[in-house]
């Protein structure tokens, strides 16, 4: 191989923790200072040249390329102020500096997309808000089940970033661990202070046993899980997405620019930002494959392996970052077609079960009138009938429980709106929802 240490290098995609690489050994310094182990004139050279590191980065300039980002920090260093900048390495390994340095990139990150969460929840409210009178089909197995609120369908998906953005709150706890102060593997025999470099960097905590502090990769496994997470629920909502906006469907619009046309056929319009989620669903459920197989098997402590963990972790991010950016535009452009929700509800007997339910409020046991009314179906349908086309005389046939009051029984937004227990799709229930779901976003 003709670049060896190109191939063993991580600069490439490890560049990206300079920041928090600079952030992390300027605290460290100060912690040297602190306990003596270094003098402060060389420690305050130290932070200097760290800063003006960091400074120039703000405004544009690149390290130079090295083996891998901490290296490059620290020769950078070195150039600025001489051979007193290796002072900075001392009581820690790279070991524990890169475990930290994800540590806290992974702490900044997650209040990003914990953000971008919450906005995309916004919307829903707001889309609920603007479609409470709007009724459509409900599914289950993608057959017309029963009525629902447009409002309701939406404010599932609502509820499942909320448990997303939960789920993330968790992993910060368990990120919110430094490693720094374990060196190699075995701690230092230096007396450092490691509380002191905690409070410094806003951790909460302290690692506990060194051998896991530098091999646990945990915390960065968990983040992924939970963006898969997120992606995976706005796969469901793509989903439906593509489904509502097809011609079949027609239950909505959304603005053409998260469509496109197609090359040869010119009527036309592709939902290809909610394909495009879908797609980039998949790679990130395999950057969280990636970052599994890479730790699997690792004997203790530190392994080489590890740089690797890096690239899943930063893609994962990277792309549940843009698909919740055009999730929150493309769903904010979400319009319903109110005749068309309301006109697929004739189809499917969505009625039936309040029928049931008709039945056994009037003292039928529920399974015998669940066959009563599966039979009213197979009725209807070798008479090319609905069920509002029923005169009450066809209905007694079936069984002389039936009053004139069964009609209004059948009428669609009558049977959403009775449909009152808590979390159910009445109108009184969404609005609940709705300052509940609003409560937790303030």
């Amino acid at each position: 191989m003709q670049n060896f240490d190109q191939f063993i290098g991580s600069f490439s995609f490890d560049d990206r923790l300079a920041e928090v690489d600079i952030t992390g050994s300027i605290a460290h310094t100060k912690m040297l200072i602190k306990t003596g182990i270094i003098n402060s004139s060389d420690g305050e050279k130290i932070v200097s040249g760290l800063t003006s590191i960091l400074k120039d980065m703000e405004k544009g300039w690149k390290l130079p390329d090295e083996e891998d980002v901490h290296y490059a920090v620290e020769k950078e260093l070195m150039r600025r102020i001489g051979s007193v900048g290796g002072k900075m390495h001392t009581a820690r390994s790279r070991n524990d500096q890169v475990a930290t340095d994800l540590r806290i990139y992974l702490k900044q990150k997650i209040g990003v997309i914990q953000g971008l969460i919450n906005d995309f929840q916004k919307v829903l409210v707001k889309k609920a808000d603007e479609n409470i009178d709007v009724v459509m089909p409900g599914f289950t197995h993608l057959q017309p089940a029963q009525p629902v609120l447009a409002a309701h369908h939406l404010l599932a998906y609502a509820w499942m970033m909320q448990r997303d953005k939960e789920r993330l709150t968790d992993c910060y706890k368990r990120t919110d661990i430094l490693p720094l102060g374990s060196a190699a593997l075995a701690g230092t025999s230096f007396d450092i202070d490691r509380q002191y470099t905690a409070k410094l960097l806003d951790f909460k905590n302290v690692s506990e046993n060194s051998l896991d502090a530098v091999s646990d990769r945990d915390f960065a496994v968990e983040f992924v899980f939970c963006i898969s997470l997120t992606a995976l629920h706005l796969t469901r909502f793509c989903e439906e997405i593509i489904l509502w906006m097809n011609p079949e469907f027609g239950y909505i619009t959304i603005d053409d620019k998260f469509t496109s046309g197609s090359s040869i056929m010119p009527q036309k319009r592709n939902p290809d930002c909610a394909e495009v989620i879908r797609g980039k669903s998949g790679r990130i459920f395999g950057d969280l494959i990636a970052l599994l197989t890479i730790i699997k098997s690792l004997p203790l402590a530190y392994n080489r392996d590890l740089q690797e963990d890096k690239p899943p972790v930063f893609d994962a991010l990277d792309n549940i970052k843009m698909c919740l950016e055009v999730m929150n535009e493309m769903a904010d452009s979400l319009k319903f077609v109110i005749e068309k929700t309301l006109k697929s509800t004739e189809k499917g007997f969505i009625a039936a079960t309040e029928i049931a339910d008709y039945l056994a409020r009037n003292n039928v046991p529920f399974r015998v009138a669940h066959g009563i009314v599966k039979d009213i179906v197979l009725y209807c349908g070798k008479n090319s009938k609905t069920l509002n086309e029923l005169s009450l005389e066809e209905y007694r046939k079936f069984s002389e429980i039936f009053k004139e009051d069964i009609f209004k029984h059948l009428d669609i937004r009558n049977i959403a709106e009775m449909k009152t227990s808590y979390g159910g799709t009445s109108k009184k229930s969404v609005l609940r929802q709705i300052d509940n779901i609003k409560q937790k976003l303030e």
